[in-house]
């Protein structure tokens, strides 16, 4: 069976997307990093810890309550930026300890797309946006000698920058002052970080989400950033550059259609790495009991269709389980904000963001 077959079955709203039918997103905001006179030693220093190793003289201070250190670790190949916004009382309180909700980008996004969400800058929390890379699907991946070379996003995340943030601010550790929050490819992130580490997270927040790997539609999206195809969601969920174009390529060097979570065809078992790692299992669901769980998703554009049953088929599967959780599907975007038209874009997920942060500001204050 080739990929060519399994895009033709799965990917058709890609492709439409690409070649002009689909829903253009040039409204998305631009996220560029405001220019700041403060200097790097006006932040929080960061030491060297659980596998990372801080650039030198690389922080960038878009603000006194919001900057960009750059971090290696063994786990990734090159670089890798963490984007961190401060409460405005942070420096004021030195005895007050915050909670943290991290945020994961969308494809092709990076961690500059956190500023076409004001919302996320809260005074109430600590917000942390690491890298996720242009295609790095929040997974540890199976084929570690692509053109990407190490990939081990997960690992990178949840055991060495949860950690290494944790020890160098102040921050509240348990999970009922933690939340992971994200959208796109992030979305898949957030929902999947949460099954895996509920010991982590104890609120999770998926907005347009790939959050159905049952799905062929989902599945189709995630081999054409593997292959630098022109698939829609790597090209439309990033707040910058790109934004609508249908253009994958760019993001990263072409790597096998295996690489990341192995075959994704249903032929004898090939496809276990994708099931085991479906936000959308009903064993997978059934670790969010005990979670704070909400799930935004529209319905007016080529993909956000896609991303509304997938939604609609993990609420269902979590009121099965009997675990509460709350499905906002704002459709066309009327009910939501004058920005949104129901699609994949920051027009709707800003004010998304504006709805939840202070239900989860809240959430955080009730767990004291």
């Amino acid at each position: 069976m080739t990929f060519l077959r399994f895009t033709t079955v799965g990917a058709a709203f890609t492709l439409a997307a690409l070649t002009g039918t689909g829903t253009a997103h040039a409204d998305a905001p631009t996220a560029a990093p405001s220019a700041s006179a403060a200097s790097a030693s006006a932040v929080p220093a960061f030491t060297d810890g659980y596998g990372l190793t801080v650039v030198p003289g690389a922080t960038e201070v878009h603000s006194p309550t919001d900057f960009t250190i750059t971090v290696t670790t063994k786990q990734l190949s090159g670089k890798h930026k963490i984007r961190i916004l401060l409460p405005a009382g942070y420096d004021a309180a030195p005895d007050r300890r915050w909670p943290v909700t991290y945020f994961l980008h969308g494809g092709g996004g990076t961690v500059d797309d956190v500023a076409a969400a004001p919302a996320l800058h809260s005074d109430s929390m600590i917000t942390v946006v690491p890298d996720g890379g242009l295609k790095g699907w929040y997974a540890d991946w199976l084929m570690q000698n692509t053109a990407e070379g190490a990939a081990n996003w997960e690992t990178f995340h949840l055991d060495q920058v949860v950690p290494f943030i944790d020890a160098g601010l102040r921050t509240r550790t348990d999970r009922a002052h933690r939340a992971v929050v994200g959208l796109s490819m992030g979305g898949y992130g957030s929902l999947h970080y949460a099954e895996g580490r509920p010991d982590l997270f104890g609120h999770v927040a998926a907005l347009s989400g790939g959050i159905d790997f049952g799905m062929p539609q989902i599945r189709a999206a995630v081999l054409a950033t593997e292959l630098n195809l022109t698939g829609a969601w790597c090209a439309v969920s990033s707040s910058s550059s790109s934004s609508g174009s249908g253009q994958c390529t760019g993001y990263g060097p072409y790597v096998d259609s295996d690489a990341i979570f192995g075959s994704p065809y249903p032929v004898f078992n090939a496809d276990r790495v994708w099931k085991a790692v479906d936000p959308a299992a009903p064993a997978n669901l059934a670790k969010l009991s005990g979670t704070g769980i909400t799930v935004y998703t529209g319905n007016n554009d080529i993909i956000d269709v896609h991303t509304e049953a997938a939604s609609k088929t993990v609420k269902a599967r979590l009121d099965q389980l009997g675990i509460p959780s709350r499905l906002v599907n704002y459709g066309n975007g009327a009910s939501l904000a004058p920005s949104c038209n129901g699609g994949h874009n920051y027009g709707c997920w800003a004010p998304a963001f504006t709805d939840y942060v202070p239900r989860l500001e809240a959430a955080f204050a009730a767990a004291r």
